[in-house]
């Protein structure tokens, strides 16, 4: 019987300080976890248990462990033997993505919790005289007041280098390409609404694009990419590469974002894919009830170019502090164009005799 691939991912979970004390855990206690059953023989060496690595998938969080392929049935006996949320190795929660050992989330004046399953190595009892606690394993037992660690600037988020999977192409323009990438399982890219990446490619040379998705929608990265002639990373994307293939990148970077802490209206002014950060910001004022007035002015050569026309018109009907207005510098007859023409900072101008009540996002 092929033994399930857990070995590795318990050795992160059960975060003991020494090597030989988790192999030994881990071999303890997956053979309580697994007998009697069919595979407690299989899995009665720690050699078998991480030789299976490679040909089995779990899925994420030990409440869900469980092997992919066979014996589910498993499942509820490693629950009772692990008992708690795992840790990854960046002490992530596995199950809610996050940080934990008991240091981001705190009772503060109020309140009454049952800590659940949390082991004592995990949430030692000096944390939890403290005040500490762990959300994902945490029962409140009255009203609470907690404190969280609240990112609000680039300054909160670590930049890390991390591979992903080309998960969709889609050509949106016929020199647009939406490409949609996929992160290794467990891990996630804290970003602001506005960030942007770079990829990492042969020769030391990177190629920065901006992020078009907002934080809360993370499960997939987007990027809104242009055909540039003679750029070799572009012309890769579009000709060659194909889903499922494996890039590097590192981020997010830089510091354009929402300014969340004014009370301004916001004018936002894009150009061709610049509507991508744009988009990130909008999708993420949206989600978070900020209605402050949004002007959206979307410039590009002709009607092709706006290659998501739909979006921001959907926005505008549905949100009536959002107005939009596409403006096309060089219309085609074929366009059949009636609306603003010319360069996009001039009908900004020609609407706002004075902009310096305003926030611009550019």
């Amino acid at each position: 019987m092929t033994a399930l691939r857990f070995g590795l991912v318990l050795l992160a979970l059960l975060g003991a300080t020494s090597l030989q004390a988790v192999e030994k855990n881990v071999v303890q206690r997956i053979g309580d976890a697994l007998s009697p059953g069919p595979l407690s023989k299989s899995h009665a060496n720690l050699e078998t248990t991480l030789g299976c690595m490679s040909c089995h998938s779990l899925n994420k969080g030990v409440s869900d462990l469980l092997c992919l392929d066979c014996h589910q049935e498993i499942k509820s006996r490693i629950d009772q033997q692990l008992g708690f949320h795992g840790l990854n190795k960046d002490k992530e929660c596995l199950s809610c993505h996050g940080e934990h050992k008991g240091r981001d989330t705190k009772i503060l004046e109020l309140g009454q919790v049952d800590h659940g399953k949390a082991e004592p190595h995990v949430l030692t009892t000096e944390d939890r005289a403290n005040g500490y606690t762990l959300t994902c394993c945490a029962t409140p037992l009255s009203d609470v007041v907690l404190e969280v660690h609240e990112v609000s600037s680039q300054k909160d988020i670590p930049v890390k280098t991390m591979p992903c999977r080309v998960h969709e192409l889609r050509m949106a323009a016929e020199d647009v390409m939406v490409m949609k990438l996929k992160l290794p399982t467990n891990e996630r890219l804290q970003f602001l609404a506005g960030q942007y990446i770079e990829f990492l490619l042969p020769e030391g040379k990177r190629r920065a694009f901006s992020l078009a998705n907002a934080p809360h929608e993370d499960d997939l990265l987007e990027l809104h990419l242009r055909l540039i002639p003679g750029g070799s990373f572009t012309a890769q994307v579009f000709s060659t590469m194909k889903v499922k293939d494996i890039l590097r990148f590192e981020g997010p970077l830089g510091t354009f974002r929402l300014r969340e802490e004014s009370n301004k209206p916001m004018v936002m002014i894009a150009g061709g894919t610049g509507f991508a950060p744009i988009k990130a910001l909008i999708e993420h004022a949206i989600h978070n009830h900020i209605k402050r007035p949004i002007a959206l002015y979307w410039g590009a050569k002709n009607r092709a170019e706006l290659y998501l026309p739909e979006l921001p018109q959907q926005w505008a009907a549905a949100h009536p502090h959002i107005s939009y207005v596409p403006v096309l510098s060089e219309p085609t007859a074929a366009d059949a164009w009636t609306g603003r023409t010319g360069f996009v900072h001039e009908a900004v101008l020609e609407d706002f005799a004075d902009l310096s009540g305003h926030q611009a996002y550019v």
